[in-house]
């Protein structure tokens, strides 16, 4: 009999060994999937020496364990996991490569077209990540970029032509950001799907459902001993990635029934565990711990031990850690993984730059800023280098492309596409570009705008324009851009081209037109009171402040995704205090008593932590609000109500509020510092095992609309800010 491979018992979370892949004989089965018959996993102890590869590979963190629980019922008790091992010799020494060894040599199947089943990839999931509860996450950082590692590699010999969906699968997407195409259907859907897959009734459903606040583990436990009349199809890679893209973009009167009818078929064919992250993945919360970054770490590797392989040469920590950092690069300027893969399965790594250019129509990650808490620090930094300070709007990061065809579109900072939220600025704008410009791309600040007073408006004010549907004629709200930077002109990449000479293409590139395109207002001062001056002008100006920037030599250049200290914010309302304002979520609220009965007297915010893919409570928050406010909130917040917290929700029972949301908004908030905390826990494990950071004094500032909950500040942002501060405190 053939059987699917699979990857059961692939990696062992408790064994020193490694696993690898012998492959013998390989050849197409059912033109779909692959037999355990030709695939052979073999497990063998090794005693390996590791110790070079941790030193010298920057992508495997040496920081602490941290290890923590969902919520602490005990301000000094703590739920952690009983696993002790070595993070290294248990991931390493899974590892078929070591400094001196020899590959041997392998054909080229990368012609072949084979599939290989999606199994695979729930296997590992569920092995490595069922549990958010117990599982120490720093040690599955390791595990899980090993594990990615390995699995990337037999893709790559044995079924690349579905490399690329295999990568959107496990981030939980079918296709790159920028297309606006997500996986995201709505609970009461998936329910109904759940129910008519397994036969249960819908309100069984529901009820499972409100228990475990998991609608994946809801799945998994219907679909345990259910039988089926006849065998059902096997799930394959291209069959799950099809039907999750189908049903992304369905839309119209009759998709709802067609959605229903398309999960449960995958949820009947699937496994148990299979169920469970068809489902998760549908909602759009997979969380298995899997980011971004992991995933080009882990193909960066994969693609590097495959060409030596090829080449019959060794795989050394140098190798791997500089095919990493290429692959990340070009990421960041190229952000499309079917174009990367295909690269990648072409050409060896270190070509990657030459091939993978920045592509008008495709989103660089943008360039960020760091804080600052006085203009001395400024001064300090940027001591003995030419700098610049510009105004730092009060608006939205817009990034402007023009591709060869004429076309124009536009993205926000999180490669989001605001092309029909802002045509009527993007056609002024097409008539303020010099008569030679073929193609370009520029970074800009697109602000709210008097047309009568020529004047910037309140950020609140711009918030109002719709983003879908946009009709010119209904537009009320009038915009202004500010350009501040370019980064590819005429065919050219200019990331690596010093800011004043990138400052001076960008005048002769765009025609200054007041109201509609002009110029980031800038000075080059190097005086602490000139630029004291200039902050109070910018302020004046309705800015939130300064931008300081290097000017010339290399530390100029445009760094796509990076938050650089070549460029630095000053924001006045944050001088001498923790230098910045924070985005966070609101996970929960406090009923209202006294003067604000009837609506919620207070909120519970929340930090992200990317690698953990978790909300980390970091204060409760009841300053800032108008009645307005309040009454907005209350209307808003309805929709969002759940009955108990996400398994990825990390709080302290003194804090657990009356009632729980969806992480769905960010507000932007201030705060006077922050401390160490027994009870908050944001950035928990980074200073003490037990304790988080919160927030001095929270004031909410404004809702921020153009940010997505993942992209709220951090963890690493937090420790940041708090280790910058100085003078630390405990609350």
């Amino acid at each position: 009999m053939t059987n699917q491979l699979t990857l059961n018992n692939f990696f062992s979370n408790n064994k020193s060994s490694k696993a690898f892949i012998k492959k013998e004989n390989t050849q197409l089965v059912n033109n779909d999937v692959i037999s355990t018959d030709l695939i052979k996993l073999t497990t063998e102890t090794e005693n390996i020496d590791d110790s070079a590869e941790i030193k010298n590979n920057p992508d495997i963190p040496l920081k602490k364990s941290k290890k923590r629980s969902i919520v602490y019922s005990s301000e000094s008790d703590t739920d952690v996991s009983d696993k002790s091992k070595s993070i290294a010799s248990n991931i390493l020494k899974r590892s078929k490569y070591t400094v001196d060894s020899k590959p041997k040599p392998i054909k080229n199947n990368s012609n072949k077209n084979l599939t290989t089943n999606s199994n695979e990839i729930s296997n590992i999931k569920s092995q490595k990540c069922a549990d958010p509860k117990i599982i120490n996450l720093s040690e599955d950082w390791l595990e899980i970029a090993e594990i990615m590692k390995h699995f990337f590699l037999k893709m790559i010999k044995l079924g690349p032509d579905h490399l690329t969906k295999c990568i959107y699968l496990c981030l939980n997407q079918v296709a790159p950001e920028y297309e606006g195409i997500e996986i995201g259907v709505g609970e009461s859907l998936l329910m109904k799907a759940i129910a008519s897959a397994t036969g249960k009734n819908l309100s069984k459903v529901k009820s499972e459902a409100e228990k475990c606040g998991d609608l994946g583990t809801v799945a998994q436990e219907f679909r345990t001993n259910q039988k089926t009349l006849f065998p059902m199809p096997k799930l394959t890679i291209d069959g799950v990635f099809n039907t999750f893209y189908e049903i992304s973009i369905s839309s119209g009167l009759s998709s709802q029934q067609k959605k229903i009818n398309k999960i449960s078929t995958l949820v009947v064919s699937g496994s148990q565990i299979e169920a469970k992250y068809i489902v998760r993945s549908l909602e759009g919360k997979l969380r298995i711990g899997l980011a971004e970054k992991t995933v080009l770490t882990a193909l960066a590797q994969a693609f590097t031990i495959y060409h030596c392989e090829l080449e019959q040469s060794k795989v050394t920590p140098e190798l791997l850690s500089t095919g990493s950092e290429i692959v990340k690069n070009v990421y960041t300027q190229l952000p499309n993984f079917k174009i990367l893969v295909d690269a990648l399965l072409k050409h060896k790594i270190e070509k990657l730059p030459e091939i993978c250019k920045l592509m008008p129509g495709i989103p660089v990650k943008p360039m960020l800023a760091h804080p600052t808490k006085s203009i001395s620090e400024v001064l300090d930094r940027f001591n003995g280098v030419k700098f610049t300070c510009e105004y730092k709007y009060d608006g939205e990061r817009i990034q402007i492309h023009k591709d060869l065809s004429g076309k124009i579109t536009s993205f926000s900072r999180n490669s989001e596409k605001t092309t029909e939220k802002y045509s009527d600025i993007l056609l002024k704008c097409a008539e303020c570009i010099a008569s030679d410009v073929t193609n370009f791309i520029i970074d800009a600040e697109v602000v709210a705008w008097d047309t009568a007073k020529n004047c910037i408006l309140p950020f609140q004010i711009l918030s109002t324009r719709k983003r879908k549907d946009v009709k010119e004629n209904e537009i009320t709200v009038q915009v202004c851009l500010f350009v501040f930077d370019i980064l590819y002109l005429n065919n050219q990449s200019l990331l690596q081209t010093p800011f004043e000479k990138r400052r001076q293409v960008l005048k002769d590139t765009f025609v200054y037109t007041p109201g509609t395109l002009e110029y980031a207002k800038h000075e080059n001062l190097n005086e602490i009171d000139d630029i004291q001056t200039f902050l109070d002008k910018s302020i004046i100006n309705n800015c939130e402040g300064l931008m300081v920037k290097v000017l010339d030599g290399e530390e100029s250049f445009y760094e796509p995704s990076k938050r650089s200290r070549n460029w630095l914010k000053i924001k006045k309302d944050y001088l001498q205090g923790i230098g910045d304002s924070l985005d966070l979520v609101v996970i929960g609220a406090y009923i209202g008593k006294g003067k604000r009965v009837g609506v919620y007297g207070g909120f519970l915010l929340a930090s992200y932590d990317q690698e953990k893919e978790e909300y980390q409570s970091i204060c409760k928050i009841g300053t800032g609000f108008s009645e307005a406010d309040l009454k907005n909130f209350k209307e808003e917040f309805e929709k969002l109500v759940i009955s108990d917290p996400r398994p990825y929700y990390i709080y302290g029972e003194a804090t657990k509020p009356d009632v729980w949301f969806e992480p769905a908004k960010v507000w932007e908030v201030k705060a006077a510092d922050l401390s160490i905390s027994p009870v908050y826990k944001s950035a928990i494990g980074y200073i003490s095992e037990n304790k988080g950071i919160s927030l001095r004094f929270p004031r909410f500032i404004r809702v921020r609309d153009d940010k997505a909950p993942e992209d709220a500040t951090n963890s690493d942002q937090i420790f940041e800010m708090y280790e910058a501060q100085g003078n630390n405190t405990q609350s």
